[in-house]
C-alpha cells in the first residue's frame, strides 16, 4: 500500500480543526483505502503533501448550460455538444451537476428533460455526470422573478405541476437516499409564499424531489413554515429575496436559525458582495453551498451571447440582460471556491461548501472519509494554498 501523509480535509463546522493532518492509504490502482487520523506533531512515512487538502471533485446544484447550450432550449440534435460540456466540466474539477431549467414554457422544458434523461444513460468516464435536473421556476413571485420570463410564470398547482413533469421521476429511493444519479428531476426551486405552493411542496417530497426557496418574497414567518414544510435549500442567497434585516429578519436568516437548510451561494463577488457572503459563512459554515449559476456562455468568449430571444451581454464573468438585469456568470463552481476561500481565510470551509455540501443536499450522508475510500485519486482534488488564510488557492487532480 502507498501512503500520502500530512492531508487535511476540508471540514464545514465552527469546531472544526483545520489543522488535523490525516494518512490516506492508497491500493496498487490508486484508490483510497484507509484515512487514519495522525497525532499532532506525527511525522508518519509517506509522501508529504504538506497540508495540502484531498477532496472529492465539486458537484453543482445550478448551472443552466455553457458552449452556447442553454439546457431550457436543449433538442436531440444537440447531444454531442452537451457531452462536450460534460467533458469541459469535468476538466473544470466538478464530477456531478443538476442541469439548471429556467421558467418556459412547458413544451421545451418537457422536451429538455427527455434530452437529459437520454444524455445521463449515455455517460462515459471522464466526463461530468448529469444528476436530476433544476428545476428553477415556472412558480416563482412575480415581483422576485429576475431574468425569469414573466409570460412563462405559473401559479403553483398540482395540475400545473403534472402537465410539466408527469412520466418524469424523482430520485428513485426518496430523499436521504442518494437516488439523484436516476432521477430526471432532483431539485425545484419555487416561491412557497405563493398560493397553492403548500401542496406543490408536498408533492415534490413525496417524489424525493429537493425544494428550494428562490425568486420569492417570502419573509421570515413565511419562510420558517416552508422549511417546516421539508423546503431545504434557498436558492442564490440574496438574489430575488429579501435580505438580512434587523426588523424583518428575511428567509435567509430563517434558514440560519434553522441550522439545517442549504443556503445556494454565488461566490463571484458580483452576485454578493465579498463581505456579505464571508458574514454568510460565519453564521453558519454548515450550510453554505456554492453554485456556479453558469449560463449558456460558460466556456465561450466574452461579448453580446443570445438567450431565448433575449441579449446577453457577458463581461468580466457576469451576465447581464440590456436592461441590466443580473443573469449569471460565466465562471467556474471552483472558481467560487478560491474566491471565498481568498475572502474569508477558511479554504476548508470554502472546499467543503463546493464539494461535500452539495452532496448533503441531495441526501449523501456518510462521513467524508467513508466518501474517499473506493475513489481512485485521480478523481479527487489537491488544494493547495500560499498561506494558512487561503490565499492563492488552487486545485489540480490529486494523482
Amino acid at each position: 500500500m502507498r501512503w500520502l501523509s500530512n492531508v487535511r480535509l476540508p471540514r464545514a463546522s465552527p469546531c472544526s480543526h483545520s489543522g488535523q493532518r490525516w494518512r490516506i492509504g492508497l491500493d496498487g490502482d490508486d484508490r483510497v483505502q484507509q484515512i487514519e487520523a495522525l497525532a499532532a506533531g506525527s511525522a508518519a512515512a509517506g509522501d508529504d503533501w504538506g497540508g495540502d487538502w484531498l477532496s472529492p471533485m465539486g458537484v453543482d446544484l445550478q448551472i443552466n448550460g455553457g458552449l452556447g447550450l442553454a439546457f431550457t432550449e436543449l433538442s436531440a440534435a444537440d447531444q454531442p455538444r452537451l457531452q462536450q460540456l460534460l467533458e469541459l466540466l469535468w476538466r473544470d474539477g466538478v464530477e456531478a451537476i443538476c442541469p439548471t431549467l429556467v421558467t418556459c414554457a412547458v413544451p421545451p422544458l418537457r422536451q429538455a428533460l427527455a434530452v437529459l434523461r437520454q444524455a445521463r444513460a449515455d455517460h462515459q468516464p471522464g466526463r461530468c455526470r448529469l444528476l436530476g435536473a433544476h428545476l428553477e421556476g415556472p412558480f416563482l413571485a412575480p415581483a422576485r422573478r429576475g431574468a425569469h420570463p414573466q409570460a412563462h410564470l405559473c401559479t403553483p398547482s398540482l395540475a400545473a405541476l403534472a402537465e410539466r413533469i408527469d412520466g418524469f421521476c424523482g430520485p428513485a429511493d426518496g430523499p436521504g437516499g442518494g437516488g439523484a444519479d436516476a432521477a430526471d428531476i432532483a431539485l425545484v426551486t419555487l416561491a412557497p409564499e405563493l398560493e397553492g405552493a403548500a401542496a406543490v411542496i408536498q408533492a415534490l417530497r413525496d417524489q424525493g424531489i429537493v425544494v428550494s426557496l428562490g425568486h420569492s418574497a417570502a419573509n421570515d414567518s413565511e419562510a420558517m413554515a416552508a422549511y417546516e414544510a421539508g423546503v431545504a435549500m434557498v436558492t442564490h442567497a440574496f438574489n430575488a429575496m429579501a435580505g438580512l434585516g434587523h426588523r424583518q429578519p428575511g428567509p435567509i436568516a430563517a434558514a440560519a436559525l434553522r441550522g439545517d437548510v442549504a443556503l445556494g451561494l454565488i461566490a463571484d463577488g458580483v452576485h454578493v458582495a465579498p463581505g456579505m457572503a464571508v458574514l454568510l459563512q460565519r453564521l453558519a459554515p454548515g450550510q453554505v453551498v456554492l453554485v456556479s449559476d453558469a449560463l449558456a456562455p460558460y466556456g465561450l468568449a466574452e461579448g453580446l451571447h443570445r438567450w431565448d430571444e433575449r441579449t446577453l451581454i457577458v463581461a468580466n464573468g457576469s451576465c447581464r440582460l440590456e436592461d441590466g438585469t443580473l443573469a449569471g456568470v460565466t465562471l467556474p463552481l471552483l472558481e467560487g471556491a478560491r474566491r471565498l476561500a481568498g475572502w474569508s481565510g477558511r479554504p476548508e470551509w470554502a472546499i467543503a461548501a463546493a464539494t461535500v455540501l452539495p452532496r448533503r443536499v441531495l441526501g449523501e450522508r456518510r462521513p467524508l472519509q467513508e466518501l474517499l475510500v473506493g475513489r481512485r485519486l485521480g478523481d479527487c482534488l489537491r488544494w493547495s494554498a500560499d498561506g494558512e488564510a487561503g490565499e492563492g488557492l488552487h486545485w489540480r487532480r490529486a494523482a
